[in-house]
């Protein structure tokens, strides 16, 4: 599985910034995709995830209410709408996915995931 993010940037704080993840080679394999974040200093952090076809979405504790994650089926693309940014929003965001024969039950720590895409700067000033 190959997973292409795109669509971070510069945005005021209150502002909102939509990033796109697509997958390809075989999305069909992918059990859970999601986003995690990454701060200069700070380790990577759990942003929300879904499963793949249909199920409820899971999110951050900081980011709900806020972000929401969905999925394009013709696409094979998966968006994280990101909406009321905060300056502390600012991170590298990677969108990353987990296998069928990989998935252990658990998706919120990155060592649980075996795809992952190149990272999106997001940028929030105040």
């Amino acid at each position: 599985v190959q997973l292409q993010a795109s669509g971070g940037g510069l945005v005021q704080a209150g502002g909102s910034l939509r990033l796109s993840c697509a997958a390809s080679g075989r999305p069909f394999s992918i059990a859970v995709v999601g986003w995690f974040r990454q701060a200069p200093g700070k380790e990577r952090e759990f942003v929300a995830a879904r499963p793949w076809s249909d199920g409820l979405a899971t999110y951050g504790d900081s980011v709900k209410g806020r972000f929401t994650i969905s999925r394009d089926n013709v696409r094979n693309t998966v968006y994280l709408q990101m909406n009321s940014l905060k300056v502390e929003d600012t991170a590298v965001y990677y969108c990353a996915a987990v296998s069928e024969g990989y998935y252990s039950g658990s998706h919120y720590y990155s060592y649980e995931h075996d795809n992952w895409g190149q990272g999106t700067q997001v940028t929030v000033s105040s």
